[in-house]
């Protein structure tokens, strides 16, 4: 793997990514939203904060990790920028009244529990509680974003879960994100998980999907657990109708795996977790495809 990969750039030339295989041979769908890193001089000179304590919000390196997806004849997408400039795993209108100057529009949800941390669309607050922004941001900014971010990269994610659904009956998308360890500083080293699996507490996705994955990450030598304490997002919630043959996984990998998480520097085994990760998604893919369709059939 090339080191270049792992260093954030300044420059954001494209929004997000999408590659597909040559030929789409199951209908799944990886995406990962939150391990863009690239920061701009102009995002990190409205910010008070390093680029370092602004990457603590980052899912660093997940897409490297998921990189081998497509050789088994399913698309990848991830977003390029930062998950602290913008986090597409919120509604698109969560927006926190602290962070603008001009009055926010009526169709805007200003309270909730995401907002009122301070980590809503447009987060005020990367980890430990660190204000992100000297000044306050005009509300002509924040909808931009919105515009020409957000809004493109749901749109593509909707378009490729509709491509699967109408060319093999049903669709599966795997949310991809990472987890700081600090999380589970307070567990029993032995019974903390290395994965957390969220399926909205059975609501996102056929049972198959989630006990597959657990089944086969346990077999790579991985803890698991289900739904404590990431029961999935907003896209998990909003992608996931098992009902109607749509299926949404969210997976959170804790970062002390595969990286330093105060230096960003990946462990010398990125690779073999690259390959690791790259057996599960092609495992999942295999077993989970045979049980997941009868649930798109059902519903008509």
């Amino acid at each position: 793997m090339n080191p270049d990969d792992f260093q954030p750039t300044d420059t954001l030339d494209v929004p997000f990514w999408i590659e597909r295989p040559e030929q789409q041979l199951a209908p799944f769908l990886f995406s990962s939203p939150h391990s863009g890193r690239c920061y701009t001089a102009e995002f990190k000179k409205a910010s008070r904060l390093t680029e370092l304590e602004l990457r603590s919000s980052e899912d660093s390196y997940v897409d490297l990790l998921f990189s081998k997806v497509t050789s088994f004849g399913v698309p990848f997408m991830a977003a390029n920028f930062p998950r602290a400039y913008l986090d597409l795993n919120r509604e698109p209108y969560e927006l926190d009244p602290i962070v603008f100057k001009d009055p926010l529009p009526a169709y805007a949800k200003t309270s909730g529990t995401r907002v009122g941390s301070g980590l809503g669309t447009i987060a005020r607050i990367v980890s430990e509680r660190k204000e992100i922004y000297r000044h306050k941001l005009s509300l002509e900014e924040g909808l931009a974003r919105i515009e020409t971010l957000y809004k493109p990269y749901h749109q593509t994610l909707r378009r490729e879960l509709a491509l699967a659904h109408v060319n093999f009956g049903y669709a599966c998308l795997i949310d991809c994100h990472s987890m700081p360890s600090r999380v589970f500083q307070n567990a029993n080293p032995n019974n903390r998980p290395d994965i957390v699996l969220g399926d909205r507490y059975g609501a996102s996705c056929h049972p198959s999907l989630i006990s597959s994955a657990k089944s086969i990450l346990g077999h790579l030598g991985l803890r698991v657990d289900i739904n404590r304490p990431y029961a999935g997002g907003f896209i998990t919630q909003h992608y996931g109708r098992p009902m109607k043959g749509l299926h949404a996984l969210q997976i959170e990998i804790d970062r002390s795996l595969y990286m330093n998480e105060d230096t960003f520097e990946p462990v010398p085994h990125f690779q073999e977790l690259v390959d690791l990760f790259g057996r599960f998604s092609e495992l999942l893919i295999q077993c989970a495809s045979d049980a997941l369709y009868p649930t798109a059939a059902a519903a008509e």
